[in-house]
């Protein structure tokens, strides 16, 4: 398989994964359960997103190893344009592996709705652009 054709077929499943996180984002309320699921559907999401970025930045000729490396390489070739909130999003994850505790759960449940979920939409439209633009 090509680096193109990896990159690609990742973004599909990225643009399936961010239409699940629009869902678990737009309720108002959530039970346990739910915050859970969102929690876990981010980390998902989030998951996939950078993933595919290093995929594209590989195709492209670079090489990148780590979710920090893909991030600061992505922020240098325009592709996010909030090196900082990606960054901080990478960290949070130790944060999120605590949703089990309330003040947690509603900690992460804002930082998801309100930064990480805009910052993840915004990432996955500019990679659909590039791959309709190539």
């Amino acid at each position: 398989m090509s680096n193109e054709n990896r990159w690609l077929q990742r973004l599909q499943n990225v643009n399936k994964a961010i239409s699940r996180l629009v869902e678990a984002c737009d309720q108002e309320e959530y039970n346990d359960l739910e915050i859970a699921g969102l929690v876990q559907t981010y980390e998902f999401t989030f998951e996939l997103v950078w993933k595919t970025m290093k995929d594209k930045l590989t195709f492209e000729g670079y090489e990148v190893k780590s979710p920090r490396e893909t991030i600061k390489k992505a922020f240098e070739m325009g592709v996010i344009m909030d090196v900082d909130l990606w960054l901080e999003a990478l960290d949070a994850r130790n944060l999120f592996s605590h949703v089990y505790e309330d003040e947690i759960a509603e900690q992460a449940t804002a930082l998801i709705k309100d930064k990480f979920f805009p910052m993840l939409r915004d990432g996955v439209e500019t990679l659909n652009k590039l791959a309709q633009n190539p």
